[in-house]
């Protein structure tokens, strides 16, 4: 459950704004095939995927940290690492993940969503601790005979940094002794290192997330793109798009600077990601053209409450007005690997659904997700019409 520090009341409207937190985690997606179709970003130097950005130093804490105590729990087996200078929650305490072996030899990479906290009004209003035993609904359900990936290999990451799994500072946003562990990079880190270790030659990676694990994707692709350098990657990202609205630059700006988290910004390579305030019409495309292994789905209601209100402070009817022509210039950018889901209200996340039956324009969620995943020509962008 989400917990807020102490975060007046009063300014909770203003607050919202400052949701652009979603700004920070677009996601990547990949696929099973090695499709290399036309994006209206500049094409890939003949370099590895996100060289520039490596190079900037995304991927230093890889082979830093290892899990200090590793349990077998039911199914699961659970991999804490310990306190110090490493992986930790916002709150101080451990950093936990866990993995479940499946029968087939695919990898499902889940990472959680959970709130955010940066110095704009010194809001925080996050998940504080990791629980890695939250395993098994919807996508993550090995029981569920319409989840397309049942049979996967799982690693499972809680979300407890604030930060979209970028972070790596320590904050004290009030200037009061209370420190805020945003080391959203190293939990990342060290679970990727835990996940490569036990499944080292994966057939297919499905890196997916729901809310902030769903904008945390994108800080994610390129980590994993490295330790995995052939392995095709099909990204999922559930209501964690990064439309936002004019003025969110800055705002932008500022999370990368308070979570020290500028180097999954290419210096050079990507001069427009977000200078409109939108990620879907820069880095998206970006990604896309650095990454021709990878394919990319995108989730969301027409009119996230949680999204575009509770954290960007948008009236519903702009985040809607601002999503659906994101989404249609994204494939039109990107017309062979992105797709969008789309469906009508304020509802948030939907892949922890318990059946996967939520539908966009009468197209069910678990069909949807099987055709992507089987790379039907049957996989097109599903969009309910306006009511």
């Amino acid at each position: 459950m989400i917990q807020p520090f102490n975060t007046p009341a009063a300014a909770k409207s203003t607050l919202l704004k400052c949701a652009t937190i979603s700004v920070a985690l677009m996601l990547s997606a990949c696929g099973s095939d090695n499709n290399s179709d036309s994006s209206a970003a500049e094409s890939p130097s003949s370099s590895a995927p996100f060289q520039e950005i490596i190079d900037q130093g995304v991927t230093r804490y890889l082979g830093d940290f290892s899990p200090s105590i590793t349990t077998d729990v039911d199914d699961l087996t659970v991999h804490q690492f310990g306190a110090g200078d490493g992986p930790l929650c916002l709150d101080g305490s451990e950093y936990e993940m866990s993995t479940r072996d499946g029968s087939s030899e695919e990898l499902v990479i889940y990472l959680e969503g959970g709130g955010g906290c940066w110095s704009d009004l010194n809001f925080c209003f996050a998940t504080q601790s990791a629980n890695a035993k939250n395993v098994g609904s919807g996508i993550l359900d090995a029981n569920l005979a319409v989840n397309p990936v049942k049979d996967a290999n799982v690693a499972y990451f809680p979300y407890c940094d604030g930060s979209l799994f970028a972070g790596d500072a320590d904050n004290d946003y009030e200037d009061n002794g209370e420190i805020r562990y945003q080391r959203g990079l190293k939990n990342l880190s060290a679970g990727l290192d835990v996940v490569k270790n036990q499944y080292p030659a994966p057939e297919r990676i499905i890196l997916t997330g729901v809310s902030g694990g769903g904008f945390g994707t994108i800080f994610a692709l390129p980590v994993v793109r490295a330790l995995y350098p052939d392995v095709a990657i099909e990204v999922i990202n559930d209501s964690g798009l990064g439309v936002a609205k004019a003025g969110m630059p800055e705002f932008i700006d500022g999370l990368f600077s308070d979570w020290n988290a500028g180097a999954f910004v290419p210096a050079s390579g990507c001069p427009d990601c977000y200078s409109n305030g939108h990620l879907t019409d820069g880095y998206f495309d970006w990604q896309l053209a650095q990454d021709p292994n990878m394919r990319l789905a995108m989730l969301s209601s027409k009119q996230d409450n949680t999204i575009g209100f509770a954290f960007l402070g948008m009236p519903t009817e702009e985040f809607e007005a601002a999503l659906v022509p994101e989404m249609a210039a994204l494939e039109t950018n990107n017309p062979d690997r992105f797709r969008s889901f789309i469906i009508n209200g304020k509802s948030h996340t939907m892949l922890r659904s318990a059946d996967l039956a939520t539908t966009a324009d009468g197209v069910v969620l678990s069909d949807w997700l099987s055709d992507m995943l089987s790379n039907s020509d049957n996989w097109v962008s599903a969009q309910d019409a306006p009511q």
